[in-house]
């Protein structure tokens, strides 16, 4: 236990004190929860370079601002502790690991990969265990763009099923779903769930009517520029889209863009993906992409991290708390999920690659930051120091330098709105 309670602030780093410094030191993931906690008098807008970032970030009462930087996922994250049977040093605590997928077919076909979180969802509703899903889809009016939804039907939940790739704030919407005083569930990035996680021990509410967390191993968020780029490539205008899925239809599926005039194109997930893209800065220093503050992860699991061809969809399956076990029990016996083998840490490794690296040298990235005299993220629970000792010293110093002079140089720095 004492190695999930250590707190690591390397180097005599420091956090951010303000949201000012969150958002102009590239830290804001733009969740959505300064909107949350002023209760929509802050709401979140898309700046010039297409992230999300609260509208205004200097006039924060007092108390608004220490309720946001208990939780800010620029300035803590920490994983839940649970009495989970197995712990890994890179995935975390768990009760299992499994291969899964939506019982249904056409709900497996419809989602991203196996449909896992949306069986999950629809589940939940359709048993009574929650009376709606707060969780992110498509803007009906502008499809390329994202936002937060609550659903209360299972119908509702496949409607906005898919992964949305480009900047969304799912708690934007936690105070209205907290306010209703029903039981709900929460779909969300790892994140987005760390600030969550941290809100419920100051709110109540949050563990007496959240029912359900879940979410996803992430792979970060990319700004809106990445899909813009591919509306230039096929001489689409944003305000002619009817429809821009990024994932689903098949394992992966294809990028689909349809305008109102009829019109379609679409090109594979790996030609999407050929390069990064444009992702949040954030995400370069993200202590937990792996969803520690979870009951339940689903993620993709394509050896290497590519997929090859389409295939049936299927999810790696996670899960890390008694609730989660109980969620998963339920849904396999309502023939809403199928658990298939299971699968170990290292396995996992071989489908995130990407993930075990950050893992890492992430420790090393944060000393960077402080180095360079910019706010780095405190983590609780997330074994930083034991993460960091496979990696040899030249890369550790590589990496800490690295860092350090694209801080210096201004690389992660942010403009913001007043």
């Amino acid at each position: 236990m004492e190695q999930r309670n250590e707190t690591n602030l390397p180097d005599i780093g420091r956090t951010a004190t303000s949201v000012v410094e969150v958002v102009s030191s590239g830290l804001c993931i733009g969740c959505g929860l300064c909107e949350a906690v002023t209760v929509g008098r802050v709401p979140m807008h898309l700046t010039g370079y297409g992230a999300l970032r609260p509208s205004i970030v200097n006039k924060f009462t007092r108390q608004e601002e220490d309720r946001i930087l208990a939780a800010c996922p620029g300035v803590i994250a920490e994983s839940r502790l649970e009495n989970a049977p197995h712990t890994d040093l890179v995935w975390g605590s768990y009760f299992s690991m499994n291969y899964g997928w939506a019982g249904d077919a056409e709900r497996r076909f419809a989602s991203s990969s196996g449909g896992v979180l949306t069986a999950l969802g629809c589940h939940l509703l359709e048993t009574k265990k929650a009376n709606l899903i707060l969780h992110v889809g498509p803007d009906p009016d502008m499809p390329m763009r994202s936002r937060w939804r609550m659903s209360r039907t299972p119908k509702e939940v496949q409607r906005n099923a898919g992964s949305r790739y480009g900047p969304v704030a799912p708690l934007a919407g936690l105070e209205n779903a907290l306010q209703l005083e029903e039981p709900f569930a929460i779909i969300a990035k790892p994140c987005d769930l760390g600030a969550v996680h941290r809100l419920s021990k100051i709110d109540d509410r949050i563990d007496r009517v959240c029912v359900a967390r879940l979410t996803l191993v992430c792979g970060g968020q990319s700004r809106l520029g990445k899909s813009t780029e591919l509306l230039n490539q096929f001489g689409v205008l944003e305000s002619e889209l009817a429809l821009f899925r990024y994932r689903g239809f098949g394992n992966p599926g294809r990028i689909r863009v349809e305008t109102r005039d009829g019109r379609a194109f679409e090109i594979t997930y790996a030609e999407f993906w050929k390069d990064e893209g444009d992702i949040e800065t954030r995400c370069k220093f993200c202590p937990d992409a792996l969803g520690e503050a979870s009951d339940i992860v689903a993620t993709d699991v394509w050896p290497g991290a590519d997929p090859t061809e389409e295939d049936s969809g299927f999810n790696g399956v996670i899960c890390r708390t008694q609730a989660g076990k109980e969620l998963l029990e339920g849904a396999v016996a309502s023939d809403d999920l199928v658990l298939g083998d299971s699968i170990t840490p290292r396995r996992f490794d071989s489908f995130q690659p990407h993930q075990v690296r950050k893992k890492h040298a992430l420790l090393a990235r944060l000393q960077g930051l402080a180095q360079a005299k910019m706010p780095i993220i405190e983590t609780v629970g997330l074994r930083l120091d034991k993460l960091a000792e496979p990696l040899d010293v030249h890369r550790r110093q590589e990496e800490t330098s690295a860092t350090m002079q694209r801080a210096l140089s201004g690389r992660f720095g942010e403009p913001f709105r007043s």
